[in-house]
């Protein structure tokens, strides 16, 4: 039987379509907010449709030294043209994209999965520093 944690594909995002895109600082200044921007597709579009799509983005913080890491946000993305009349015929889409905001007193790494309903679970990392 398959661990939850071999199912998560990692890959670097500038090459492939499916890993979240982690943005924010290398270093923070302790106890501010800093702005996070996660997305799929940056470099490699993905795509955004009925059938293939990014179903959600979620967002973890692990401080160094800490045993779990907590989780910042998670966003769902729930419209890709479908409607009544069958997939792709609603001009609806919405854009598997999220930016969050978070603030801490110690370094660690930002964690981003993100679940595409074709190609599954993917998984990136970003280490940060605090000042």
């Amino acid at each position: 039987m398959a661990e939850f944690k071999d199912l998560f594909q990692s890959a670097d995002w500038k090459t492939e379509k499916h890993v979240p895109a982690i943005e924010a600082p290398d270093a923070v200044k302790k106890g501010e907010p800093f702005e996070v921007k996660v997305s799929v597709g940056k470099e490699v579009a993905h795509p955004n449709k009925t059938e293939h799509h990014i179903r959600w983005i979620n967002v973890w913080f692990h401080p160094d030294g800490s045993k779990f890491p907590y989780e910042i946000g998670m966003t769902s993305f729930t419209a890709h043209g479908e409607s009544m009349e069958g997939p792709d015929t609603s001009s609806i889409y919405t854009h598997h994209a999220a930016t969050l905001w978070f603030k801490t007193d110690k370094p660690g790494t930002i964690l981003a999965s993100s679940f595409c309903n074709i190609h599954g679970l993917w998984q990136s990392s970003k280490r940060l520093a605090v000042k």
